[in-house]
Formats: structure tokens, sequence, C-alpha cells
């Protein structure tokens, strides 16, 4: 009797991701108005972002698909974001625009250079060469860090348009967060560049060897 082919859609990790884009959406719903519902929205789906790597992992349910959710709503969910300050701060949007084209590019090309190798995850691929990125995918608390300080660099500035927070020593606490985190956001682009040139060099790789494949011996 042949056994039951599994569903990838409804892996336990995938239906973590579905409910993600839900708080994603609801998020981009309530933030031009109520940052309260928000924030709420925004920050429940970045916590579950922790709980389908472990799902996946205890589950044993890695999949290509997974990775691509994953991958694509941390993304939209950021860009969604910068959007929104793009409004708030109009003078800024350049800047604003140029980290949403930098992040979606570079992870795009870092994921699909990866699949392309026969990847399954966009964290597997080969870092030996370089010493940046070995740091910051071997070591889960320098990635966990810079994950962290990037999203409360953006969330800072949404937050500062509607209340300066809780005052401390005469500073407002989310200006001092937004101070605190802007270094490693700038970082975090700079990292999001190294993935773009890593990607562009696997792809070109791939591209030469399958022409050489091609050619009459």
């Amino acid at each position: 009797m042949a056994s039951e082919k599994e569903n990838v859609f409804l892996f336990v990790p995938n239906i973590i991701g579905y409910l993600r884009i839900v708080l994603a959406l609801l998020s981009f719903y309530y933030m031009p108005h109520n940052y309260i519902s928000c924030s709420i929205c925004y920050i429940v789906s970045v916590i579950l972002d922790a709980f389908d790597g472990h799902a996946a992992r205890y589950f044993n349910q890695s999949s290509k698909f997974g990775a691509m959710l994953d991958q694509l709503t941390d993304r939209c969910g950021t860009m969604g974001l910068l959007v929104t300050l793009c409004i708030f701060y109009p003078k800024y949007m350049l800047i604003f625009q140029l980290s949403m084209v930098i992040d979606i590019s570079c992870h795009w090309l870092y994921l699909h250079s990866t699949i392309l190798s026969g990847k399954s995850s966009h964290k597997l691929i080969d870092l030996s060469g370089n010493p940046v990125m070995k740091l910051y995918y071997e070591s889960k608390l320098v990635l966990g860090f810079m994950c962290m300080t990037n999203e409360l660099f953006y969330a800072g500035l949404y937050l500062y348009h509607f209340t300066p927070g809780p005052m401390i020593l005469g500073l407002s606490s989310i200006k001092l967060v937004i101070m605190l985190t802007m270094p490693c956001a700038i970082v975090k682009t700079l990292i999001s560049v190294i993935h773009g040139y890593v990607a562009c060099c696997n792809i070109a790789t791939l591209d030469v060897a399958e022409r050489e494949k091609l050619k009459p011996n």
C-alpha cells in the first residue's frame, strides 16, 4: 500500500508562516493611525519568526517552500514598515527607498542562488570564504542581535512619529533606542550588500559551469 504523500503547505512551520502573514497585514492596516494595535500585531509576527524555525527542526519539516515563505514574510514586513516611514519622514524618503531596494534585491539573489545550487536553506551556503558572513550565520547570538536591533531601529522611528515615550534624564527613551540601534541597522544593510555580492558570484559560477557542459568536446 502506497504511503500517503506529505502536504508541504500544511507543515506546522508553514502554518505559523501563514499566521505571520495575517498579522503583518493587520499591522499594515493599523500602521497609519493606530500604533498600539499595529505594534502588537507586528511584534507577535516577529516573535513567531523564531518559533517557525524551531518547529521546522522539531517536526523535521524543513522545506524550500518554508524557507521562501519565511524570507518573503520578513522582507515584506520590513518593507511595509519602511513605506510608512517614507510618509512619516518624507525628508528621508530616499534613504528608506534605498534600504528597501537593498534588502529585497540582495536577499532575493542570495536565497535564489542557494536554491539553484541545490541547498535546502538560505543559511546552508558555504560561507568559509567570507569571515563576515561566517560570523553572521554561524553565531546565533550575532544573528539574533543584528536582526533585533535592525527591527528596533525602524520600529523606533515609527513609534517616535506618535510618541516620544518615557523620558530618561530629559531624553526621549524612543529617541535613545533609535540612536543606539542606528549603527547596527547600517551594518545590517552592509551585510545585505554582501548577501547580494556572494549571490552574484555563486550564480555566475553556476552559469560558467553550465556553459562548460554545453561546449562540444
